[in-house]
């Protein structure tokens, strides 16, 4: 059984009360898939930056997650599915 291993980095940016992430994919065939996020804060709240990333992170997390499937879905409809009998080979 071969192992695989993908890598997410996340990159965060802070600009006064507003926090952007991006969470970038990267697989061992170098392909990449790109969700991003962000948050601001209310100005009533406590300067808190740990709890923008967090919400900027899980945010670009998830729309991470979204685009990985949309990918999953095309590869999907154009390589799965039953082998076409004109393209098999003898």
């Amino acid at each position: 059984m071969e192992a695989k291993q993908w890598t997410v980095q996340i990159f965060i940016t802070e600009d006064g009360d507003d926090t952007h992430a991006r969470a970038v994919l990267t697989t061992r065939d170098t392909a990449t898939v790109t969700g991003r996020g962000a948050a601001r804060r209310n100005p009533i709240d406590r300067p808190i930056p740990e709890i923008g990333d967090e919400l900027a992170v899980s945010r670009a997390l998830e729309d991470l997650s979204v685009r990985l499937h949309d990918v999953a879905a095309d590869d999907i409809v154009e390589l799965a599915g039953p082998v076409d009998a004109g393209s098999v080979q003898a």
